[in-house]
């Protein structure tokens, strides 16, 4: 059993975790249990730390799990070779990062008395940041550790040791070190691009070193998409109406495969998405569509049904001409636009999410979260990205 701490929108977090595991169920508001042999944080883009549950216990306040952890790493570490970096991270309790660092200076004392030299990662907060556990490489080998303590639903409380975390350098290296990047047709972060490729393709991960499943995009501007599904080995196909896109998604393909030393199986062309013929096979389709003008404030009721008429018109368009050409049961996530109203908490969605079926898509069910759960926005941002996460039917 595995916790997986999730992102700034757990939901959709946790809907990545139960397309490609499908044993998961929430614990906390942010957290995960995923019954699973194995588990992988660096193929996620929704979790930023997980750890394999080592311990469960029920109905306890920090004070009661504080003495059972240090009773737990004092016997288990007592006699344990070299030196230990030791992070210990708390979600759910009512406490501050002295608290955390309180505990954590009883068990370095008590395996001091044992004779076994301990590094604390400090706290700034009661659980460390992603990124300090990702710089201090915690959870990477026997020496490196970091006790995830996590209180949840109903006053359960998890430890668990960590597995590792989000790798943030190199999503970020992704982003803004790729040699074609264009502002003007989005960017689409390397963490969406990797949730929408896991949405899609769902349990049909690869299981060796390699897959021939084949990703599409057919809105592939600058690649962003190609490259995450390329390093989870999947093919990966991309076309998009602009020359230039194709250019650019060419450079950053080509790059990716020296950075990473992979040889990822691609294949690009110019094609618009509403009557271009793709190639066979296609396994999946991850793609985002066309969002039409960015705005800055919400706009006007006649300018907002304007452009929301214009995105349903083309994505509908391009459903249709994609419906003729995959299989009965070919996953899709499509990233489409949805608009915040004034109060910025409710949104506008097209028109064709209520008409799947008509355009021959079901949606996916999921156990944990609702369709409506899986929108993709930052405060103050009036579009955002809208997952239908559906198949052929």
């Amino acid at each position: 059993m595995y916790i997986a701490m999730l992102g700034r929108q757990p939901e959709l977090g946790i809907a990545e975790l139960e397309r490609v595991y499908g044993d998961v169920r929430w614990f906390a508001h942010d957290s995960a249990l995923v019954d699973s042999d194995t588990f992988d944080v660096q193929r996620l883009g929704g979790t930023i730390k997980a750890g394999v549950v080592v311990r469960e216990l029920t109905g306890t306040d920090w004070r009661k799990t504080s003495m059972e952890l240090v009773k737990i790493y004092h016997r288990k570490w007592s006699d344990a070779p070299g030196k230990i970096t030791l992070g210990i991270s708390a979600h759910g309790f009512t406490i501050t990062a002295k608290d955390v660092g309180r505990t954590a200076h009883i068990l370095k004392s008590k395996l001091k008395d044992s004779g076994v030299s301990v590094r604390m990662v400090p706290n700034e907060q009661p659980a460390l940041s992603s990124a300090s556990s990702h710089h201090n490489k915690l959870g990477l080998s026997n020496n490196k550790v970091e006790l995830m303590v996590v209180r949840g639903h109903g006053g359960k409380v998890i430890i668990a040791e960590s597995t590792g975390a989000q790798n943030i350098t190199a999503l970020a290296n992704r982003d803004q070190a790729r040699p074609a990047r264009d502002a003007f047709v989005g960017m689409l972060p390397p963490k969406l691009a990797l949730i929408m490729t896991n949405l899609a393709v769902g349990k049909l991960q690869p299981k060796g070193d390699e897959s021939h499943l084949t990703i599409l995009d057919p809105f592939c501007g600058t690649g962003v998409i190609l490259q995450e599904a390329a390093l989870l080995m999947y093919s990966v196909y991309g076309t998009d109406v602009s020359e230039k896109m194709i250019r650019y998604s060419r450079d950053n393909i080509q790059w990716l495969e020296e950075k990473y030393k992979i040889r990822a199986g691609w294949y690009l062309h110019e094609g618009d998405a509403v009557e271009t013929i793709w190639r066979q096979p296609i396994d999946a389709v991850a793609t985002e569509a066309y969002l039409g003008q960015p705005f800055s404030a919400p706009p006007s009721p006649s300018k907002l049904a304007e452009v929301k008429q214009t995105c349903d018109t083309i994505i509908s368009k391009f459903l249709k001409n994609m419906s003729h050409q995959i299989q009965s049961g070919t996953p899709l996530c499509i990233a489409v636009p949805a608009w915040s109203n004034r109060d910025g908490t409710t949104f506008t969605r097209l028109n064709l999410v209520k008409k799947l079926d008509s355009l021959g898509y079901r949606p996916v069910e999921f156990k944990n979260i609702a369709a409506k759960d899986l929108l993709y926005y930052r405060p103050g941002q009036v579009v955002a990205r809208d997952l239908l996460v559906i198949e052929r039917i």
